[in-house]
Parts: structure tokens; sequence; C-alpha cells
């Protein structure tokens, strides 16, 4: 498998993963929406809703995280990245990812996994409440969420690599993001002329692309 397609492979499966564990949201949604009728309505509130909202929550922070990463969605200070050309860029972020990114990710793979463990040995269940739900299905989304980054990561490290050998970034997926949400309300507002729609649009397409590991500044090629 050349480095293309292994980008393509995981990069698809940090989608895919993302986009079936956000419609944990949907969920969310719904069991908030429920239980704000219960408590103030019919003034009955279940004792461990606070415990299923933080599960339901916190697997969709986690399992969302390789998505992120595979969206170059994560926060970054770019105040002098956007300045740099891509090899320099690769090369910081390969850096990075070595020295922090690799080291962190694996012991968050190690320390969750070993509470993962603890948990489903002892059983456990949330001492919020009395009536706490069992807790360790919930820690086990930990070591997985980690695996799943790592793997990203991997995949991100083989980019930069890629990129640094090239002096291009190897394309990502593409997917509905806001500049597709910005393109959508400017094309069907009657109050935004030609001109002030097109100079929108490519304000937002260079934000997009910065965001993207390239360059804001125009560069002559090496």
């Amino acid at each position: 498998m050349n480095a293309r397609r292994f980008l393509r492979a995981v990069d698809q499966a940090s989608y895919w993963s993302g986009k079936a564990f956000a419609w944990l949201i949907v969920a969310l949604t719904f069991v908030v929406s429920i239980e704000v009728f219960k408590r103030y309505i019919l003034n009955a509130p279940t004792a461990w809703i606070f415990d299923l909202d933080n599960m339901l929550y916190g697997t969709l922070f986690m399992m969302c995280g390789a998505y992120t990463l595979a969206a170059a969605g994560h926060v970054r200070a770019d105040f002098v990245y956007i300045y740099m050309r891509p090899r320099g860029q690769a090369a910081l972020d390969l850096a990075l990812y070595l020295l922090f990114f690799i080291p962190g990710i694996l012991g968050l793979i190690y320390a969750g996994y070993d509470y993962a463990a603890l948990s489903w040995r002892i059983g456990e269940h949330s001492t919020v409440t009395a009536e706490g739900p069992p807790v360790y299905h919930f820690k086990s989304v930990i070591p997985l969420a980690g695996a799943l980054v790592m793997l990203q990561g991997l995949a991100e490290i083989v980019r930069c690599v890629e990129c640094l050998r090239t002096g291009a970034w190897p394309s990502r997926l593409e997917d509905v993001e806001e500049i597709d949400v910005v393109q959508t309300q400017l094309g069907g507002s009657e109050f935004v002329d030609e001109e002030s729609r097109r100079a929108a649009m490519e304000g937002a397409h260079a934000i997009d692309e910065a965001a993207r590991h390239r360059s804001v500044v125009e560069h002559k090629n090496p």
C-alpha cells in the first residue's frame, strides 16, 4: 500500500467513526429535552440522568477526536506557521508529532486501558447518585478513542513526510464545513450584491486553505 492509499484509508476510517458517533448529539438532545420536561413540567426528575448526559457527551467528545484531526480542525497557534513554506510547515508538524503527540497519546492509551480494566474488575458504578449507572463501558471508550487518534496521528506523520518529499501537502477528504454553509447563505441572499458575495467567498476560502496546512502567503516554487 503506497502512502496516498494509506492516507485515504485512515482518513476514511476517522471520518466515518466521527460521523457515526456524531449521532450521539441527537441522543443527547433528546435525553436532555425529556428530562427538562419531566423535571419542570411533571416534577419527576430522574436521578441518574446527569450521569447519562456525561457519558453521552464524553463519548461524543472522545470518539470524534480522530475525525477532527483528519479534518485539521484542532486549534493551532498559526501566527508564524501560516507564513512558512509547506516543507517548513511539514518539518515543524513532524517534530511536534514525534516529540509530543506520540508520547502523549501512548500515555493516554496505556493509562486509559488500565483505568478501564480496573473499572471492569470492580464493576464500577457512578457515585454521583445512590442509583448511579455502571461506568466501566464508558471508561472503555478512553483507550479506544486514543487508538483511533493514534492511527490518524500516524497518517498525519506520513502526510508530513510526503510534503517534505514533494513540497506540497497531500489532499484531504472533503466534508461539509462552515465554508459550505457560508456559500449557501450568500448564494440565497437577496441583500448581497455579486461583488460583495465574491469578496466574502474569497476571504472564506483563504481562511479554509490556511486551516488545511497551506500558507496564505504566496511563494514562488522552490
